[in-house]
């Protein structure tokens, strides 16, 4: 039982690492595999007010959000030799993953609701700083490793907002 609270812990903690030196550091390379996450998901999510299109479709397709769930089932694989020996740990692991998935996909559908309840990672798509805030189901480990920057509900966000909406009227 023990696997339980370690796993959670662990798929936290990896959330994170892959986000921020994968999906970030690698990715931002054009000619990189990982390049999918910052070069289409990121630009796609800042220019649309945080909603990510690729979510509203069939979830296998190969787009940013296919090689996302195609990314989790092979996380899944790799640790699928643990299963016989730590089952809790792998169980909640094996959730740790569909609840990033569904989590994920629900703040770019409806980025009011990521707003208000993923407000750091609304933060690390519309914040001035796409470098921070790595966590997406929760910012425990940002505020750790002192990554969380917080910008929903500020004076800069409503600037803006201003902005983007006179930019998008004219």
């Amino acid at each position: 039982m023990i696997g339980i609270p370690v796993a959670w812990a662990y798929g936290h903690c990896a959330e994170w690492a892959i986000h921020k030196f994968i999906l970030h550091d690698r990715g931002k390379k054009k000619a990189s595999f990982w390049s999918f996450h910052f070069h289409e998901h990121h630009s796609v999510s800042r220019r649309s007010n945080h909603h990510d299109p690729m979510y509203d479709t069939h979830p296998f397709k190969w787009n940013a959000a296919g090689k996302e769930l195609f990314g989790l089932g092979l996380l899944t694989v790799a640790h699928l030799p643990l299963a016989p020996v730590a089952p809790f740990f792998f169980g909640t692991l094996v959730w740790s993953g569909l609840q990033y998935y569904r989590v994920h996909k629900r703040a770019h559908v409806d980025p009011e609701w990521a707003r208000e309840h993923l407000a750091w990672h609304y933060d690390h798509h519309m914040g001035p700083n796409q470098d921070s805030n790595w966590g997406v189901r929760s910012d425990w480990v940002d505020r750790m490793m002192g990554t969380r920057e917080e910008y929903a509900g500020t004076a800069k966000e409503a600037r803006d907002w201003e902005r983007r909406q006179a930019r998008l009227a004219a």
